[in-house]
């Protein structure tokens, strides 16, 4: 079921994500009010959070791909119904604002979900190899392996070791908005994965500074740092500068180059599962989120 826990989608981008999954020998469904507009909503709070308990009620529906992020789902996570997520589990993917939603089944069901492009596809930015990534880590029970990319921006940010533990995380914005909401996952012996669009320099150092004042970096095994699209401005400091700069000091292998999130090309991570980041071969593996 296509479901739009955030923002308003674009029918048109749904139409494309529609025939991508069908081709995959998928039956689409749209949620009863996926096309939905409430303002900066995609509709009511009430609409979006029933969508989404419609989904995952139902024993036909065993995934549950959102169409977009945007902003929205914080809004609704507590309008879930945990138990039916807990009797059913079924594979969700998603992600920049979507991270909320994720957490929040993180925390009320410990349902690993996926990260990764909505249903609302464009072809500019997410093309074959982004289809082929999302389809392997819905539909396969492989680990899911992505490599440091010299291309990306924040490739030349390595802080060589090896970690373990669960990967968790997903779009820094919504990580920083979560603390304090019971939402919020120990990261102790956790690999955090980031990522963020369009956010400049001093506000990631803001949100980077803003965890580590909170205590939720105290424990964490590693960092998996993926694509931050779009976060210039006019200082001589870049966005890589203080990545390196907040999470260098510590003490635990940080890997950046990672091409997941905002960016051309995004790769698609389990979340919630257990992963390996490897910063000397640059490469970060995680168990699958579905059987």
């Amino acid at each position: 079921m296509l479901v739009s826990p955030s923002g308003p989608t674009r029918p048109e981008r749904v139409a494309r994500g529609v025939e991508l999954l069908t081709g995959w020998g998928l039956r689409p469904l749209l949620a009863p009010h996926a096309y939905a507009r409430h303002g900066y909503l995609a509709g009511t709070d009430e609409l979006r959070a029933a969508d989404l308990n419609t989904a995952f009620a139902d024993p036909e529906i065993r995934g549950v791909l959102c169409t977009r992020g945007g902003y929205g789902a914080q809004r609704v996570v507590d309008a879930i119904d945990m138990a039916a997520v807990r009797r059913d589990p079924k594979v969700v993917a998603g992600f920049s604002d979507i991270t909320a939603l994720q957490f929040a089944l993180w925390r009320g069901a410990r349902l690993a979900s996926v990260h990764g492009p909505g249903a609302a596809w464009l072809d500019e930015r997410t093309p074959l190899t982004s289809a082929e990534s999302l389809h392997a880590a819905l539909m396969s029970t492989e680990p899911v392996s992505v490599v440091r990319s010299a291309e990306e921006e924040t490739a030349r940010l390595v802080v060589p070791g090896v970690a373990t533990g669960p990967l968790l995380g997903g779009n820094l914005c919504l990580i920083t908005a979560s603390l304090g909401t019971p939402d919020m996952p120990d990261l102790t012996g956790a690999i955090l994965l980031i990522e963020e669009v369009e956010e400049q320099p001093y506000k990631v150092d803001r949100m980077l500074t803003h965890l580590r004042r909170a205590g939720a970096l105290d424990g964490v095994a590693g960092v998996a740092v993926g694509q931050f699209t779009r976060c210039a401005d006019d200082w001589p400091v870049t966005v890589v500068d203080v990545l390196a700069e907040r999470l260098g000091d510590l003490g635990v292998p940080v890997l950046g180059g990672l091409p997941v999130g905002h960016g051309v090309g995004q790769l698609t991570v389990p979340v919630g599962t257990p992963a390996t980041l490897d910063a000397v071969t640059g490469t970060l593996t995680v168990t699958a989120a579905v059987r």
